[in-house]
């Protein structure tokens, strides 16, 4: 085998804080690597507060020779921003090295022109993240970069979240990888990355992905590459989106179709659940490496996605405006003007004033530079909460009855906060709708909730029932969440290939056991095992998929 090594090396950037790391096989060599006790870009803290769900992560892949990839890559990480903001990073291999960049922040943080201009090739692998498994911190930033058994490298991104972690580990020190105890503190993708290339000694890069790939319990969706080829793969139960497009000169894979169109590649299809693909000189392969069981998430429908994404043939605005509607149906109320809380809730509040006729106002402004703050604000401004991101229009909405359409109730701290300054501003009665269930349990698959105990809806005082206990701790008038069925209507997908275990408690894919979950958690899974005997209905995790891979043979093949 031969040797690999990590020099350093002087950059012409000023007190870098990311990291470039050229392969050929034989050495690495990392380029302004970071202090791993700076916690965020230019040594500012990450701000760690999180009031509703964070997304997961996105990944994005190219391979076409000619083409600008990093700058592909970097576009196409941009339309992905929303899916993960603690750090960025892209991987371009020439075919005969693979240079990588990662680090902490947003992707116009962290790459520059020179740093994209640096980096040529004819394929890349981009991802943006949040941590679901493992720390917010520089190592565990992606892609992950590893140097195989055989002499090349392997690069790895990863959107969602293993469930069987601990088993890997294990496996890996059988294997005779050191390193991966149980207690170490290795995030999912740095042991599949790990793991990929030990076994890519062995009959290359594909063939490893095929073993090991089914080994994998929980929601994956990767895109990784060696020296040559991209390849792309996604779990049985297709938990999160990912679909294939096509450049003139080459091909994209992407978290989500937006992208797709920001690059300018047309949609082809979506890669199916358990399929692996390769993309290279011969043009594109696909394997199925396990049975379907689709599972995607439901709440990608309702908040995860951009709204301009097609998901399953499905576009997510569409599904939002129609739970709207339906919303307006379920829970109907009288009112003067429909507003949304923005942006998220914009879809749901179009479809509300559509379903009940109420009329449809802008009556919040969000500044839309307010996202991920570095700077601590002062208690005055803390105080000031919500105003940072929100404020009311007066004019609009003094005097008026209001329905205000939401998103999802987390915690409750912003819409008590928003409740509570939309009356400061004049607003005679106040009615709170909210495009999603109520959030009870908690997600392996990618999603990173509050902790059990700090969801609302498993928090207040329910002597009044729930709903009752939630209206109460916000402070609306009333409250009315769109029922589960009705959510998973307006998505036109079939209830039975959704997963909704947020808010049904229904898991579809095998949880650890009770020695890798926490006590909370535990003790949700055992009333919902109590709900599941006493209304005999258990999680359906089988669903048939009739889509045959051979339906999607002209757009497979080669170039």
């Amino acid at each position: 085998m031969r040797e690999h090594h990590q020099v350093e090396s002087t950059s012409s950037r000023p007190a870098p804080s990311g990291s470039l790391r050229r392969t050929s096989g034989r050495a690495a060599v990392g380029l302004g690597l970071p202090d791993p006790s700076v916690p965020g870009p230019a040594g500012l803290p990450i701000d760690t507060e999180r009031i509703g769900p964070v997304e997961e992560c996105g990944v994005f892949g190219v391979w076409a020779p000619g083409e600008d990839v990093a700058k592909l890559t970097y576009y196409g990480l941009y339309a992905l921003q929303h899916r993960g903001q603690e750090a960025a990073g892209i991987a371009v291999a020439d075919g005969e090295q693979v240079l990588v960049y990662k680090d902490l922040g947003l992707v116009s943080q962290v790459f520059d022109e020179k740093t994209l201009e640096s980096m040529s090739g004819h394929v890349a692998i981009g991802h943006c993240r949040y941590s679901t498994t493992g720390a917010a911190s520089w190592d565990n930033a992606q892609p992950m970069f590893r140097p195989t058994t055989g002499g090349g490298s392997v690069v790895l991104g990863h959107n969602g979240n293993l469930v069987n972690t601990q088993e890997l580990k294990r496996y890996a020190t059988t294997i005779g990888i050191r390193g991966y105890t149980e207690n170490s503190t290795h995030s999912d993708s740095d042991i599949v990355s790990t793991l990929l290339a030990h076994e890519a000694g062995d009959g290359g890069l594909e063939e490893a992905a095929a073993r090991l790939l089914p080994r994998l319990r929980g929601a994956y969706c990767l895109t990784f590459s060696d020296e040559n080829t991209l390849y792309a793969a996604r779990d049985p139960h297709g938990v999160r989106p990912l679909a294939l497009g096509r450049l003139e000169r080459g091909w994209v894979v992407s978290s989500e179709t937006s992208a797709l169109d920001i690059v300018g590649a047309s949609f082809v299809r979506d890669i199916e659940p358990g399929e692996l693909i390769a993309i290279d000189a011969d043009g594109v392969r696909s394997r199925r490496l396990t049975e379907p069981t689709p599972k995607a998430c439901v709440f990608e429908y309702v908040y995860l996605a951009r709204p301009d994404s097609v998901i399953n043939q499905r576009l997510v605005n569409s599904a939002r405006v129609e739970i709207g509607r339906k919303l307006a149906v379920e829970h109907p109320v009288e009112g003067d003007l429909v507003i949304p809380v923005p942006e998220s809730g914009t879809p749901a509040a179009v479809g509300y004033a559509q379903g009940s006729g109420i009329p449809f106002a802008q009556g919040l402004t969000k500044n839309a530079y307010v996202g991920r703050t570095f700077i601590q604000p002062s208690q005055t401004i803390r105080q000031l909460g919500i105003r940072l991101k929100l404020n009311p229009l007066r004019e609009v909405i003094q005097g008026k009855k209001l329905v205000v359409v939401d998103d999802s109730i987390v915690r409750g701290n912003t819409q008590r906060a928003l409740i509570r300054m939309l009356r400061e501003a004049g607003a005679l009665e106040i009615h709170v709708r909210i495009a999603s269930p109520p959030v009870r349990w908690p997600c392996f698959y990618g999603i990173d909730f509050a902790s059990p105990a700090e969801l609302i809806a498993n928090g207040v005082d329910a002597t009044d029932g729930m709903l009752e206990g939630v209206r109460r701790a916000i402070g609306a008038d009333t409250l009315g969440y769109i029922s589960v069925d009705g959510m998973i209507s307006a998505t036109g997908q079939r209830p039975d290939e959704l997963c909704a275990a947020c808010f049904d408690g229904h898991y579809p894919i095998e949880l650890p056991d009770d020695s890798t979950m926490s006590a909370a958690v535990l003790a949700l899974n055992a009333q919902v095992d109590g709900e599941n005997r006493d209304q005999n209905t258990a999680p359906n995790d089988t669903a048939p998929n009739d889509t045959a891979l051979n339906d999607h043979a002209d757009a497979v093949r080669r170039p």
